[in-house]
């Protein structure tokens, strides 16, 4: 089975990672794909608002009517810093195939990360480029272990592949959608439905 992983604080989840995780399942004839709401970032272990619990609430109120999308608390029960190496290795024991969604700020990164080397011999990485953050290039110590084989695909050393996806210029983010509502601002058509309902429900990011 050819599953998906695709990590982050989803604080919120809004629509613009829906709408990559249906893109990176389609084009890559996947059976699933898997939010994986991190316990704590490494690198960003100030960021998160909303509790875990409320996290995976509006995950499952964001999936819900997808038979391709789940949920993996994994990183939550682990608690602590969340590792994607510890999580791949997770998930590598349960699939057959893995594409590691990214995207190119966090790909431009990824030396800082821990075992990071291992990732690229455990996971196909799907690269996906964001508004105004295009591939510029690879990080170091990693373009010396990889081939070209397109423009957009790369093999590294393990056989394990890189793909560079464009995907649906959405501009929205977390922060500026946390930053609307401790305004009192409506996030209407940026969320959910039922998840913008929830966050007002229960006050969510208000200062």
């Amino acid at each position: 089975m050819a599953i998906g992983v695709f990590g982050g604080t989803f604080d919120p989840v809004h629509v613009g990672h829906l709408r990559i995780a249906e893109e990176v399942r389609e084009a890559f004839s996947l059976e699933r794909i898997y939010f994986v709401p991190a316990s704590v970032q490494p690198l960003k272990a100030t960021v998160v608002a909303a509790g875990a619990d409320e996290r995976v609430r509006m995950l499952k109120m964001a999936i819900a009517g997808n038979g391709f999308f789940r949920i993996s608390s994994t990183e939550i029960r682990r608690r602590g810093l969340s590792y994607s190496i510890d999580t791949v290795r997770h998930f590598s024991r349960r699939f057959g195939q893995i594409f590691f969604l990214v995207g190119t700020d966090a790909f431009l990164d990824i030396g800082l990360w821990k075992d990071w080397s291992d990732l690229f011999s455990s996971a196909d990485f799907v690269v996906m480029a964001r508004p105004g953050n295009e591939f510029s290039g690879f990080p170091r110590g990693l373009a010396r272990q990889i081939r070209k084989i397109d423009e957009a695909t790369f093999e590294h050393g393990s056989g394990r592949r890189i793909y560079f996806r464009r995907i649906t210029q959405l501009d929205i983010s977390s922060t500026r959608i946390r930053e609307l509502a401790s305004a009192g601002k409506s996030i209407k058509y940026l969320v959910p439905g039922a998840v913008e309902r929830y966050i007002m429900s229960r006050g969510l990011y208000r200062s």
